[in-house]
């Protein structure tokens, strides 16, 4: 079989039919394609906008074509987990469900270990009641919303699977092969910037629980680490909901970036951690149409919505840059706290509201936040305070040019309101230190220039975003072990991911150096 890329057609002729009669014509011979290997846009010729294929294809006489440079025998690409040491009959404990928790079990029940997970929040179905009952009367459970429960906090989000990891290990590819095993489309697989969206995922995730069930494991939820015991430097028993201790020689910390208390309770077990950098600001809105047809251009209708990345320097040195872009999206109360406000950005599947919106945020360091561990808790805490009583826990929402001028409810934009929980008109600039709204003031002209009317339209900011990424990082060796035998960080709260494709690698990573067990039970 081989390998070719490049294929170039039209969105106007994207069928396979068309697809093999360019094939056919181009290499002078009958081809089949086997499977579509990468499916990319080609967006800059806005009169000619392309789809870009790579494609595994069966041909006669293969080793004529491969002095074409855009040719290759096909590569194996194949997932392989390692050899173990560790005693199956030792069942690893893994605190949290989010990517990296749920990823990490799925691989050790695949091969023969039967994980035990503990998640502080609800199962999905009755998490998804309590995150509607939040939106809609602003009741809170600070243990169960849609920071905290089964799937993490990508369960209400975009779902987007795209990842910068390096992947030679392939181990990006069996996550995407997980997903589609458990209920996630096809196209995933080769689609470039892959989603699925939140209303899919809540059964990829109970049809994943199930299957671990199915291969040995447990889940209990409503069941929160309160505890770790430890002796001669080893994880000996955790503690859950400040009564139930259960012996522990393996411990899997998937805790997510949002898991305050942990992190607090990590800092007073002198497990190492240090402070790491991230970012803070604000969500923006903008008619999806309005992206479209920046974007696309007059071939705007024929497309799925578009995306964007925007990044600027500011004289000060700062980096602005946009996050989790949401296409047809919504933005979401995203809250995990009593009396703090924090929002975020998901999408459905289809991506099918009338706007778009993602962050638009600034980087800040230890000079922003202090360089006592944990300060970046404290800075963000305070910023999630301030907007929340600057509305009384509704979302403070306010207008591009009212956030330019620092006034308050004298320009109201007309951008569609896509918001999940109640909001309120506020100037935003109350909230933010003065060097983040300003570098946010500096980068928009700029980002106009790169999307029309980005800035132009008078567009609709909302705040706060401070959860981009975890705050600190959970310091481990090559073998995945933290300062303490036995204690395994991991994924986005542990600082070594950042969405849900690489926290469910580095879950898969983990659960790889659980198996091999290098240090101890050999």
């Amino acid at each position: 079989m081989l390998r070719i890329n490049n294929i170039k057609i039209s969105i106007l002729n994207d069928n396979e039919e068309y697809l093999v009669k360019k094939l056919n014509k181009l290499l002078n011979t009958k081809v089949k394609i086997k499977n579509i290997v990468k499916k990319s846009l080609d967006a800059r010729d806005k009169n000619n906008i392309l789809y870009v294929y790579e494609l595994d294809i069966e041909v006669s006489n293969e080793e004529r074509y491969l002095n074409n440079k855009n040719i290759i025998i096909t590569p194996e690409e194949k997932y392989i987990f390692p050899e173990t040491n560790l005693d199956k009959n030792i069942r690893p404990i893994i605190i949290g469900s989010g990517p990296a928790g749920l990823f990490a079990s799925y691989i050790l029940a695949e091969n023969g270990y039967k994980p035990i997970i503990y998640e502080q929040g609800e199962e999905i179905d009755k998490r998804v009641k309590t995150v509607e009952e939040f939106l809609n009367t602003n009741k809170l459970n600070p243990l169960s919303n849609i920071q905290f429960g089964e799937g993490g906090a990508g369960t209400f989000s975009d779902g987007k699977l795209n990842t910068l990891v390096k992947d030679k290990s392939f181990r990006g590819k069996k996550v995407f092969e997980i997903f589609i095993e458990n209920g996630a489309p096809q196209d995933i697989m080769y689609i470039n910037k892959p989603h699925i969206g939140t209303d899919l995922l809540r059964n990829i995730i109970k049809n994943m629980r199930n299957k671990i069930i199915e291969l040995g494991g447990e889940f209990h939820f409503n069941s929160k680490l309160t505890n770790i015991i430890i002796e001669n430097n080893k994880v000996k028993e955790i503690e859950i909901n400040n009564q139930e201790l259960i012996p522990c020689p393996i411990l899997l910390l998937a805790i997510g970036h949002s898991s305050r208390d942990t992190f607090y309770l990590l800092k007073n077990k002198n497990i190492n951690m240090e402070n790491k950098p991230f970012a803070v600001g604000l969500r923006i809105m903008h008619d999806q149409e309005l992206i479209n047809k920046s974007q696309y251009g007059k071939l705007s209708n024929l497309l799925p919505p578009a995306n964007y990345k925007l990044t600027y320097t500011t004289k000060d040195k700062r980096g602005v840059y946009s996050f989790c872009m949401c296409p047809g999206g919504y933005v979401i109360n995203s809250s995990s706290e009593e009396n703090r406000l924090v929002v975020n950005g998901m999408s459905n599947h289809n991506r099918d509201s009338k706007s778009s919106n993602s962050a638009i945020v600034v980087t800040i360091n230890e000079k922003d936040y202090g360089t006592n561990l944990l300060d970046g808790i404290t800075y963000q805490r305070h910023l999630e305070e301030l907007a929340y009583n600057i509305k009384q826990g509704s979302i403070p929402i306010q207008s591009y040019e009212d956030f330019i001028n620092n006034v308050e409810n004298k320009s109201k934009s007309n951008v569609v309101k896509e918001i999940k929980g109640s909001y309120e008109y506020a100037n935003l600039n109350k909230i933010l230190p003065e060097y983040i709204s300003n570098s946010i003031k500096e980068a928009m002209p700029e980002f106009d220039k790169k999307i029309k009317g980005f800035a132009s339209s008078n567009p609709l900011f909302l705040g706060i975003e401070s959860r981009t990424s975890s705050p600190v990082r959970i310091l481990r060796n090559e073998y995945g072990l933290s300062n303490i035998e036995g204690i395994y960080p991991c994924g986005e709260g542990a600082g070594y991911a950042g969405g849900i494709t690489s926290a469910a690698i580095d879950g898969i990573k983990q659960a790889e150096n659980i198996a091999k067990n290098k240090l101890f039970f050999n």
